[in-house]
């Protein structure tokens, strides 16, 4: 952007005009219409132009319905910036520079609470609600409410069965594009989550950080009835089952219940080794 008097930046396309102005008081055409003009100064010759280019903009689209007379048929409109990093094209020159944030690192919007930052001023607002605990997006089935548009999309799924993320490899579908690159490294093996200790891979970063509370030691996740505690929240679960008696897990052959999984897949074996009656299939 051109900066004037006062430090004023004007809009790219005028900063534009007025590189092509004419710098003295002299008659000179028009770039738009080619009329010869009188004597102009600077600021009245840039509004001359800005008022050509819509008025040639009005001609061009007057053929066209209404709701397609918008700047995207413009002429001008077509995306002439592009990004020196990745080629990307935009038609306006402050899209780009929000663009080019993505590879300089640069986030000018600074939340004043916490001193995070952001690329861009939506993603600031967006952040603000964590703050002051407004939930603007509500689900209209459950009345459960999130902080951003997407984790409702994302929520609205477990109501619809929808999976839009697919596996190309096995077909499996997933509701979450994370969940998608998570099963997605059990065909390709990638281990990218690295423990700095001992040099061992996982696939997810939740499988690294248990495995960090084995070096550590920590157990975080404590029963309340006996303060026994364990690394993960899942051995917590399994371990309240003897306090409760709750038996989850149920054999399809013949009803008995199991307090864990293990159990039940070694009862099942049990049925698979015995001899069929006669006449009988067998058990799968």
């Amino acid at each position: 952007m051109q900066v004037g008097n006062g430090g004023y930046q004007a809009p790219p396309a005028v900063a534009q005009d007025v590189a092509i102005a004419p710098q003295t008081n002299e008659h000179g055409p028009c770039p738009v219409c080619k009329q010869h003009l009188p004597e102009l100064k600077l600021g009245p010759f840039v509004k001359h132009r800005q008022h050509c280019k819509g008025d040639i903009h009005q001609r061009e689209v007057s053929h066209l319905p209404p709701g397609r007379r918008t700047s995207k048929n413009h002429p001008l409109s077509k995306k002439r910036h592009s990004c020196p990093f990745c080629s990307k094209a935009f038609g306006q020159t402050g899209h780009l520079n929000v663009h080019l944030r993505i590879h300089t690192g640069e986030k000018p919007h600074e939340c004043k609470q916490c001193d995070k930052r952001f690329a861009q001023k939506c993603s600031l607002a967006r952040h603000l609600h964590i703050h002051t605990g407004e939930k603007p997006h509500e689900c209209k089935q459950c009345d459960k409410r999130f902080v951003q548009k997407g984790d409702l999309t994302k929520h609205q799924r477990t109501h619809t069965g929808e999976k839009p993320h697919e596996c190309k490899q096995c077909d499996k579908r997933f509701a979450q594009k994370g969940n998608l690159t998570k099963h997605q490294r059990t065909h390709t093996g990638e281990k990218p989550f690295q423990c700095k200790l001992c040099n061992k891979g996982f696939s997810v970063k939740s499988s690294l950080k248990n495995h960090q509370r084995i070096h550590t030691g920590e157990k975080p996740h404590e029963c309340k009835q006996c303060n026994k505690s364990f690394i993960q929240k899942c051995n917590l679960t399994s371990h309240q089952r003897t306090h409760t008696g709750e038996k989850p897990f149920e054999c399809k052959f013949c009803s008995e219940v199991f307090a864990y999984s293990s159990s039940l897949k070694r009862h099942i074996l049990k049925h698979q080794k015995k001899p069929l009656p006669p006449g009988g299939s067998a058990l799968v």
